[in-house]
């Protein structure tokens, strides 16, 4: 399983790229790469909410000490 957000994004630029470029779909491998995508997919989100939430509290602290000076 990808653990960072760099490891994830490039499953999902990998399998996006396979999927463009098949002139046939191969139904074989299909529900693996969905499913790897999918992973892909929640780890990059999960970082993602990660920060935007870290970049709030961040903000949000540091309005009162602006407010000050």
């Amino acid at each position: 399983m990808t653990t960072t957000f760099k490891e994830a994004y490039g499953t999902l630029q990998k399998h996006a790229t396979t999927l463009r470029e098949q002139k046939e779909p191969n139904i074989d491998d299909l529900l693996q790469v969905v499913t790897e995508s999918v992973s892909a997919y929640r780890v990059c989100q999960e970082r993602i909410d990660a920060v935007e939430k870290a970049l709030e509290a961040a903000l949000k602290d540091g309005e009162g000490l602006g407010a000050g000076a």
